[in-house]
């Protein structure tokens, strides 16, 4: 007999299997030497209280052995020749994931990547935060593996209507992540170890027979006669790329990908997304506040780095915490020379003295309307440049940023200093009253306050609020059918993931584009 129950153990005994095994068969009332084996499906941290607890799911063997874990997956068999192409522009999670479902369907993927390969892409990081120059195709957002290769590597994701979450977990143990990432509920990889992941997703896709091509930016649509079938692409070094299928999984700062298809009268949507700034706090902090820790007590070596979400609602807007980094760093995400732009990344270790967040205010395409007579449906990417381009501004230049302590900014009033962070390129005293539209730090005040009940000491002296976080989401979506995944006005284009709308992480992009791949290689057939 085969049982899933719930264990809820101390902290100090959660560890033992001894103390595991007594513990259920105390749930289930049985002799513990009837249970064969104990396996964990999925664990947390609950410090809500001062005894702070592991949440465990288990799955227990009654008088009979376990049954084996769910295989990892195995690598797809090679493709026959004269195998049907995809192309696939962007090698992200979406664009990787994509290719890999491809192959296992027995369609040939291109990728086409308009940044370098991860390992030659980490180099180019380093003129971004010791100089201030950003090479505009090689960065924190553009590259093989996406924003997320350089941003954190977390995989924690409420979606489940793209299918098993579980699955994409596997895929990436079975290139070289720890297998921990299968039952943790907040599963993290680490931009310090991500790479040489991602390194063997792409070895499997080639020799599996797939293309891989860097430094290759899409400029253009090959288009049929009658403008309504996608036949393939150009890219910026004038060659032509044909397949029965073009998967586009750019990432939400493509904004030269949006211009083009708005220039080819392709239909596209406003949509929602948010912005504001990055909230810095020493992790000491958060940790003490979530871990119910007395004043100058370390946390246990046995807890990782405290972690926290955030939000409410405040005049019917959304304000809320994003893409928390416990033990992380803030970092320069900026595609461009004229702008600053500020994201959060953590190392698998979680070990900066620093915790970090977005926080960040709902945008609705009313608040871009001003633009909307100059840039039509552009008008959110065109309100997010002039942002990043005043926060460029107000931080001096190289990639400095501007930056409040807490109290300043909720007495409206620039800090007169501020402590070091660690930000790289460096910070610069600033109100952000006066970079950031009033509607967005009215509602930060306001969150502020509020989540001080939540954390003691949110809005203490030590929290830092840097400018700016403006790429939550994409503020444009690219429609598809519902079913094929086509764009409506042209077949055999498919938007995938963040770039068109559709999805918003590492998971959620990764399963949307199996899906994108699953609708183009079906429509080859159709």
């Amino acid at each position: 007999m085969f049982r899933e129950i719930n264990l809820r153990l101390p902290l100090q005994q959660a560890d033992s299997l001894t103390e595991q095994m007594r513990a259920a068969a105390r749930m289930l009332r049985i002799h513990p030497k009837r249970i064969c084996g104990l396996r964990i499906i999925k664990e947390s941290t609950d410090a809500r209280q001062r005894v702070i607890y592991k949440q465990l799911r288990c799955l227990i063997a009654v008088d009979e052995p376990l049954p084996p874990p769910p295989p990892l997956p195995e690598r797809p068999p090679k493709l026959p020749a004269g195998a049907a192409r995809i192309l696939i522009i962007g090698a992200g999670p979406a664009g990787l994931f994509a290719a890999l479902r491809c192959l296992e369907l027995g369609a040939c993927p291109v990728i086409l990547e308009r940044g370098k390969d991860v390992s030659s892409r980490r180099f180019d990081l380093r003129p971004i935060n010791c100089d201030g120059i950003v090479p505009t195709n090689s960065n924190y957002c553009f590259g093989e593996g996406g924003a997320g290769a350089f941003s954190d590597g977390k995989l924690y994701t409420r979606t489940t209507k793209r299918g098993d979450v579980s699955e994409i977990y596997r895929y990436f143990v079975a290139h070289g992540a720890d297998p921990a990432i299968l039952i943790e509920s907040h599963p993290h990889i680490g931009s310090d170890k991500l790479p040489r992941i991602i390194r063997s997703i792409r070895s499997t896709i080639l020799q599996c027979g797939g293309e891989v091509h860097f430094n290759t930016r899409v400029c253009g649509l090959l288009r049929s006669a009658d403008r309504r079938h996608l036949l393939g692409v150009y890219s910026d070094d004038g060659r032509e790329w044909q397949a029965a299928g073009v998967i586009l999984a750019t990432g939400h700062s493509a904004r030269d990908v949006y211009r083009m298809l708005a220039s080819e009268h392709l239909l596209m949507e406003r949509k929602v997304f948010a912005a504001g700034v990055r909230i810095e706090h020493p992790q000491s902090l958060i940790d003490a506040a979530q871990y119910h820790l007395r004043s100058g007590q370390a946390r246990p070596n046995s807890l990782p780095a405290a972690r926290y979400a955030l939000a409410t609602t405040i005049r019917d807007r959304g304000v809320h915490s994003f893409c928390m980094c416990p033990g992380g760093f803030i970092v320069p995400a900026a595609t461009e020379n004229d702008e600053v732009v500020v994201n959060g990344m953590s190392l698998s270790r979680r070990n900066s003295p620093y915790a970090n967040s977005g926080f960040v205010v709902t945008v609705t395409p009313k608040d871009t309307d001003s633009l909307n007579p100059q840039y039509g449906v552009l008008s959110g990417i065109a309100w997010q440049k002039k942002l990043e381009q005043a926060t460029a501004i107000a931080g001096g230049g190289r990639m400095k940023a501007p930056a409040q302590r807490v109290p300043d900014f909720l007495m409206r009033r620039e800090s007169t200093s501020l402590r070091l962070g660690n930000y790289r390129p460096g910070l610069t005293p600033y109100n952000l009253w006066e970079l950031l539209p009033r509607g967005i730090c009215e509602r930060m005040a306001e969150a502020l306050r509020l989540f001080e009940h939540h954390i003691p000491g949110f809005t203490s002296g030590d929290a830092l609020l840097i400018g700016s976080e403006t790429r939550t989401s994409s503020p444009v979506r690219i429609p598809r059918e519902s079913d094929s995944l086509q764009h409506p006005e042209l077949s055999g284009l498919f938007p995938c993931a963040e770039g068109a709308g559709y999805a918003g992480g590492i998971i959620s992009a990764a399963l949307d584009g199996r899906l994108c791949a699953e609708a183009a290689v079906a429509s080859i057939h159709h």
